[in-house]
């Protein structure tokens, strides 16, 4: 897990050292290990690489690293996990390595298979090749597009870097807030990464799942992985669907634990983190684990928040104990909020609805206790989980009221008192309501009256476009044909997971975790389990009152129960409404004065936004959807803030 960065000037003109060394250095918290720059004077190219020492700690394992008589170079961040078996099967056919690391083998694959090679990886990587011979540059980006790569391409020259803050002080470049990718973040914060825009203008992003190829005279981008393609034929039970998914969720969890340095997990306490957890300890408790594992593994970093209702600390705890694995504990108080929040938000380096603090500050414990690898759980709900409440995962799939009242009447009663967790002190009469509610939205018996509400709802929003029409951005897989069979459940989930929230969610935990130097791995994230899960029915996700049933399944007696059944769902967030009420406020009242009188260009009125969060702050009325959108424009005005000043990266 490194950073990288490159630089052709296409006219042919001589390629300035100093500026190429600033824009690699840029990303010398992405690589805290070594850095590493390969020139070619006469054609105008360079390569940077920063080093995070992962595989191979050796000088063998440096970059930019060449291959084949200098035919080759390359600058790689991530990680191919079967590396070991691909080195076997290229030196077969009569492949030769000087080093130990997953960079050589992807040189050799790139030599054997071309862009073929990408089919054969199993990992998460953004690299760029040359080719001396053929005077071009490959780039490539895994299929999920967990790695991130960025780029600019003019008539001048081709440059690309890990993140947006490098073209700060790319050379012959000005870094501007693109408007119009901007006002459609406000809109809806996750329609943006899954695109090739940036909220910088000019600068693109090379999408999950894609490859270009850049010559003197042009660029190309293919897209070399579409899930459909790949999807597969599951048991038809659900027992022996759940041992399918255990036998492929160990393997990619025994893949994700080959390292030359420590790795650790951040556990939460949630089904997704505890199951991380336990594989881990059952995979290091086989006899004649795999090659390369590491010996050094048993941590557990738990985030707590004392006194808020998102704290799951004894769940965690319960999590690391049944693993035997150490818990390292990170209290997140109030005393947290303004602690280093100019370059928590320098190092996030976007925008978002939630401030960075939670995950910048436990990545960074992870660091300070010598940790630099770490297996989490993103992913999961996105695949399976959809983000619903207890009482969209009890009645949705619940028996008509006619045939079978007693059942419905008990999930009733469970989907009230476990929502009622977030409603303590309602009264019987709103509680009664809200079940009515939660009737009409989520009961099949409703399904005609859902279908009329939502194409009334499609009705409007066809309206407020005509009236307020708002540029659009195509998305990966925004085409993609899905099998016809497909309800409604797996279309969302099928871009959720491609398109909208886990982009952005991956692209926040690269920046916030490499901002230390730490690399996380994901093991829900494996393409094989991936196009699995996939391909399962509805019903195996979400069902018997259940998300993710069938992941719930295959774990059984391997996490606390009361983990493995839980409906709560707690995102790795701080507690922004109680935040903004309080201890940011002086830091969001004085970034409103200083955007003002700096003449702040962002597609809003600052004065207006300044006097909501006034007239919150003053009632005591934030909630986590007000403190959402007001953080939003907080953020994207200390992001044009960082465009104008172009604060130096640390």
């Amino acid at each position: 897990m490194c950073g990288i960065a490159g630089i052709w000037n296409l006219r042919g003109q001589p390629l300035s050292s100093v500026g190429l060394d600033i824009f690699t250095d840029t990303l010398a918290h992405r690589g805290p290990d070594g850095r590493g720059i390969w020139r070619n004077d006469r054609l105008g190219i360079g390569l940077g690489h920063r080093r995070l020492a992962i595989l191979d700690l050796s000088q063998g394992g440096r970059q930019p690293m060449s291959y084949a008589e200098d035919r080759y170079q390359i600058t790689y961040n991530g990680e191919v996990y079967n590396f070991i078996e691909l080195r076997s099967e290229l030196e077969r056919l009569g492949h030769k390595f000087a080093s130990t690391s997953d960079t050589e083998v992807i040189l050799a694959a790139f030599a054997q298979w071309r862009e073929q090679c990408l089919l054969k990886f199993n990992g998460m990587w953004a690299f760029a090749i040359w080719d001396q011979r053929e005077k071009s540059l490959f780039l490539a980006r895994d299929r999920f597009g967990i790695k991130p790569l960025y780029y600019v391409h003019n008539a001048n020259f081709f440059a690309f870097a890990s993140e947006l803050k490098s073209f700060r002080h790319l050379t012959g470049f000005t870094a501007e807030l693109d408007d119009e990718v901007a006002t459609i973040l406000l809109d809806n914060p996750f329609a943006i990464e899954g695109s090739s825009r940036s909220l910088l203008r000019n600068v693109q992003r090379l999408q999950g799942g894609h490859y270009a190829y850049v010559t003197g005279s042009g660029a190309s981008v293919t897209r070399w992985w579409r899930t459909t393609d790949h999807l597969v034929t599951p048991p038809s039970s659900l027992e022996e669907q759940a041992e399918r998914f255990r036998e492929l969720f160990f393997d990619s969890i025994a893949l994700r634990m080959r390292s030359d340095v420590p790795i650790g997990t951040c556990l939460s306490g949630g089904f997704d983190s505890s199951s991380i957890v336990a594989a881990m300890s059952e995979i290091r408790g086989r006899p004649g684990v795999g090659e390369r594992f590491s010996d050094d593994w048993q941590h557990a970093f738990i985030a707590s928040f004392p006194g808020q209702p998102i704290d799951e600390t004894p769940q965690a705890l319960a999590a690391a104990n049944l693993a035997n694995v150490s818990a390292h504990f990170l209290a997140i108080d109030e005393s947290s909020a303004l602690l280093d929040i100019d370059r928590i938000l320098d190092d996030f380096d976007d925008v978002y609805i939630n401030t960075p603090t939670a995950p910048w500050l436990i990545y960074r414990e992870l660091r300070r206790k010598g940790i630099v690898v770490s297996l989490d759980g993103h992913g999961c709900d996105e695949l399976m989980g959809l983000y619903r409440g207890a009482d969209y995962l009890l009645l949705n799939d619940a028996p008509s009221w006619i045939t079978n009242p007693m059942e419905n009447l008990r999930r009733a009663r469970l989907a009230d008192v476990e929502m009622a967790v977030s409603n303590v002190g309602a009264q019987w009469s709103a509680r009664v309501f809200k079940l009515l509610r939660m009737q009409l939205a989520y009961h099949p018996d409703f399904a005609r009256t859902k279908r009329i509400m939502k194409a009334i709802e499609r009705g409007l929003t066809r309206i407020r476009k005509l009236r307020h029409p708002s540029p659009e951005i195509k998305l990966v897989g925004d085409d993609d044909l899905l099998p016809p069979e497909w309800g409604e459940t797996n279309r969302l989930l099928y871009r959720m997971f491609h398109s909208t929230v886990l982009p952005t969610i991956l692209r926040n935990f690269d920046r916030l975790s490499m901002a230390h130097g730490v690399e996380v791995r994901m093991p829900f994230m494996d393409w094989r389990l991936v196009t699995y899960v996939m391909s399962l029915p509805e019903a195996s996700k979400i069902g018997g009152g259940m998300s993710k049933r069938v992941a719930r399944l295959a774990m059984r007696g391997s996490i606390p129960e009361e983990i493995r059944t839980s409906r709560v769902k707690i995102g790795f967030n701080a507690p922004l409404p109680q935040w903004l009420n309080g201890p940011l406020s002086p830091w969001v009242n004085k970034l409103f004065l200083t955007s003002v009188s700096s003449n702040i260009k962002v597609p809003f009125s600052v004065t207006e936004l300044a006097k909501l969060y006034t007239r919150h702050q003053r009632e005591n009325s934030f909630n986590w959807s007000t403190a959402a959108s007001i953080w939003l424009r907080v953020n994207l005005l200390h992001f044009a803030m960082l465009e104008r000043d172009k604060l130096p990266s640390r």
